[in-house]
């Protein structure tokens, strides 16, 4: 759920304290660096499937932590933005300047984009979209990707047909719902027709453990839509 202003509305609680704790959070544990260095080779494959995009926005960037990867990819203009300032500070000052200095900045909405259209080959988009419940949302965050990108976005997202969300939707059948719900597992039925309906077909599916893990990675290629044919 956005607000008034077109944001989610958990979105205020990542101020300087919160940030730095997430930056923190991949990497603490055993568990917890395995999972990042898994998402990161994912990541990896899917600028790889993507066609190693010589331009790419990285949204949202949060502290950074796919930085090393999209750098490593051989794209020539990086752009890094966040709706939090203070995770951007976070993310400049937490990782190698060598690093930093490869990547422009931009505070900005996913939702609203400060950017011009067809503006970068490539979205990065990792652990943002499975906080959106409503399809409404979804799709006001697609179609907005649609219009920045001129190719391909990588996007993840929870996704149903494995036993992770087997595990969470009996949870959840258990559970006493307080107050906001911010994480959501979507059909990959659901996810992929608003997909096709916001201009984008499915180049590549990459699952974190497949059957197991409700982390996948989709690599979308941008399509044009017929303005011309009413929608059914």
């Amino acid at each position: 759920m956005t607000d008034d202003g077109g944001e989610l509305a958990f979105s205020a609680k990542y101020d300087q304290t919160h940030s730095e704790a997430y930056f923190q959070k991949h990497r603490q544990g055993f568990w917890r660096k395995l999972s990042n260095n898994r998402e990161s080779e994912i990541a990896r494959l899917a600028l790889q499937a993507a066609g190693n995009p010589a331009s790419i926005l990285d949204l949202p960037c949060g502290a950074g932590r796919f930085w090393q990867t999209i750098a490593a990819s051989g794209a020539t203009e990086l752009t890094a933005a966040d709706a939090s300032e203070a995770m951007l500070e976070v993310a400049r000052t937490s990782q190698p300047e060598a690093l930093v200095s490869r990547f422009k900045f931009l505070q900005t909405s996913a939702f609203d984009i400060k950017l011009p259209d067809n503006s970068v080959d490539c979205i990065f988009c990792m652990r943002l979209i499975h906080h959106i419940g409503e399809p409404h949302d979804r799709l006001r965050l697609l179609q907005e990707f649609h219009r920045v990108a001129r190719d391909t976005i990588c996007i993840s997202l929870w996704v149903d047909g494995n036993y992770q969300a087997w595990r969470r939707k009996r949870l959840e059948a258990k559970r006493v719902r307080k107050g906001y719900q911010n994480r959501f597992v979507i059909p990959a039925e659901t996810i992929e027709h608003e997909f096709a309906t916001t201009g984008f077909k499915v180049r590549h599916r990459l699952d974190m453990t497949p059957f197991i893990s409700m982390w996948r990675v989709y690599v979308l290629e941008k399509i044009v839509l017929d303005k011309s044919v009413p929608e059914k």
